[in-house]
């Protein structure tokens, strides 16, 4: 029988205790002291494996990023429909409901990274300009297969869907008025997904283009991971 990796065991500890002090507390109170104490380890071991800090919670968030992208990518591969930017989205807002270093990184949120955001810009700004670029070829190869409209054109279209996906979710994060409707989050999250299939979308996607698609979809956002991995690696000892 194998011998269980105790190193990768140890080193996944820690980053779900950074991650978890990340959000309860923000990235300016948090200490290597704390995120050591909170995995039940020693502060040594923690340096063991991260230089700095700031390597530390980048780790975090490469991890959370890399997380999101090989589910996408999965998703595609097992189901054609998920290669849609509607059900992408709809599955995707889910995560971010119950994920709150997901949602802090997906929205740059400063209250939780704070000084993390600005000294992270260099790794995750190329990286969020990488994922842009794969979600710009992800839209013309839909465009191509006769799956999204073609009445804007392919700037105009990428903005109105980060618009419309961008103010579900921080909508989603406001606490609701007494005046407004309690929704749950698979309402908020099929909302969604009506209102991107609406705005992007033609009515009846066709099932064949879609097939021919999705594995070259699925391929865009496996070659994302080859590259967060890269600066993953280059964060470790």
């Amino acid at each position: 029988m194998a011998e269980p990796d105790l190193a990768g065991a140890r080193v996944e500890r820690v980053l779900d205790a950074a991650g978890e002090l990340l959000v309860r507390w923000g990235y300016q109170r948090v200490t290597i002291d704390e995120v050591a104490r909170h995995a039940r380890i020693g502060k040594g071991t923690v340096y063991l494996h991260f230089r700095t800090k700031e390597a530390l919670f980048l780790t975090v968030l490469l991890r959370t990023q890399r997380g999101v992208t090989e589910r996408i990518a999965q998703r595609a591969e097992e189901d054609p429909a998920y290669a849609l930017p509607s059900r992408l989205m709809g599955a995707l807002y889910r995560e971010l409901s119950t994920d709150p270093v997901l949602r802090a990184l997906f929205l740059a949120d400063v209250e939780v990274l704070g000084r993390l955001a600005h000294e992270a810009a260099d790794t995750l700004g190329e990286l969020g300009s990488r994922r842009d670029a794969v979600l710009a070829e992800h839209f013309r190869l839909l465009r191509a297969a006769g799956c999204l409209r073609a009445d804007l054109p392919l700037p105009a279209q990428l903005y109105v869907f980060s618009a419309v996906a961008g103010g579900f979710v921080f909508l989603g994060g406001v606490p609701a008025q007494d005046t407004q409707p309690q929704l749950s989050t698979d309402e908020r999250a099929g909302l969604l997904e009506r209102t991107v299939a609406a705005a992007v979308e033609v009515p009846e996607p066709p099932a064949d283009g879609l097939a021919r698609v999705a594995p070259a979809v699925a391929a865009l956002y496996r070659s994302l991971l080859e590259h967060i991995d890269i600066e993953w690696r280059s964060l470790a000892r």
